[in-house]
């Protein structure tokens, strides 16, 4: 029988190689996990492998990284130079200019002609009907307000053209060669046709019977001899902060009507009632500069704001 003390020893290797065979299998267990997870390889491994990688760019960007630049634009050229450096390429179709765009850049008619001229133009001969009314005190759609004289007319809504032929003289011919010069006070509603006349009876009785009713014509526009002036009319209400100015006894259509603004000249609205507006008072007051159809320019200095009151002036369109 061993003593105790050779027994000792031997539980000692044993236990010893015990714990080598743990170790050895943990070590084979640590092992197999390494070899079979996703990349199949060691941490050290993978590191050092993209490290020999680096000058391969990512294929994936964190909210982190900078922003790559950008591409080349594959766009036209026009479409990425300034308008003012812009030139058409070779392929390029040119656009077509808008009618409105042709209008603009046509050439400026020639001196002597009438440049600011609506549908009624100086030289030109119109060709229509005359019909009759009861013009009754010559008043009308102008808002002239009662005339002595009754020869007067009523322009279609066409060529009436938001209140431009208003004080246009007309030379009106019939068929027979009679012929009579009316002043444009008033305007003839649609069913009115373009070159329609609708004259007081008065006018119309010079050229026919009122039993006629109607009857063909040619009429054109003049420029008659005047020892009148040009006079200047504030609307009801007006005030230095809103009025409506008329233009009365103008020889020549009226194309425009300015007010001093400022360092220059602001052109107002024209009604259909044949008033300039100046919705925000600008003007009102001040100096006043009228054009004709023929681009003739009056002005007028200081006239103050009286409405209702008709105020003379001394200035004359030039006769055409």
């Amino acid at each position: 029988m061993a003593s105790a003390s050779h027994r000792r020893p031997l539980r000692k290797r044993r236990t010893a190689l015990a714990w080598t065979v743990a170790v050895a299998a943990v070590g084979l267990l640590v092992s197999l996990v390494i070899a079979l997870r996703p990349g199949g390889e060691p941490d050290t491994v993978r590191t050092a492998a993209g490290a020999s990688a680096g000058t391969r760019p990512s294929a994936s960007r964190t909210a982190h990284d900078p922003a790559p630049a950008p591409k080349p634009s594959t766009a036209s050229p026009s479409s990425t130079v300034s308008p003012s450096s812009a030139t058409p390429t070779a392929t390029a179709t040119p656009a077509r200019p808008s009618p409105a765009a042709t209008r603009s850049s046509a050439p400026r008619p020639a001196s002597g002609t009438t440049p600011l001229a609506g549908r009624i133009k100086p030289g030109t001969t119109y060709t229509g009907v005359a019909t009759h009314y009861d013009a009754k005190d010559g008043d009308g759609a102008c808002l002239y307000g009662p005339s002595p004289d009754l020869m007067v007319a009523a322009m279609n809504h066409t060529d009436y053209e938001t209140s431009q032929a208003c004080g246009a003289y007309i030379l009106v011919r019939a068929a027979s060669g009679a012929s009579v010069t009316v002043r444009v006070t008033n305007e003839c509603p649609l069913p009115c046709a373009p070159g329609q006349l609708d004259l007081s009876k008065e006018a119309f009785t010079k050229l026919a019977g009122l039993s006629a009713g109607r009857i063909p014509i040619t009429w054109s526009l003049l420029s008659p001899g005047t020892s009148g002036t040009v006079s200047i009319r504030y609307k009801t209400g007006s005030s230095r902060h809103w009025c409506g100015i008329q233009a009365l006894g103008h020889r020549n259509p009226l194309a425009r009507l300015e007010v001093r603004s400022g360092g220059g000249w602001t052109r107002l609205t024209r009604t259909e009632y044949n008033y300039f507006l100046s919705p925000g008072g600008t003007g009102c007051g001040g100096s006043l500069r009228l054009t004709d159809i023929y681009g003739e320019q009056l002005t007028v200095d200081g006239l103050p704001v009286r409405p209702d009151t008709v105020q003379p002036t001394r200035v004359q369109f030039t006769r055409r």
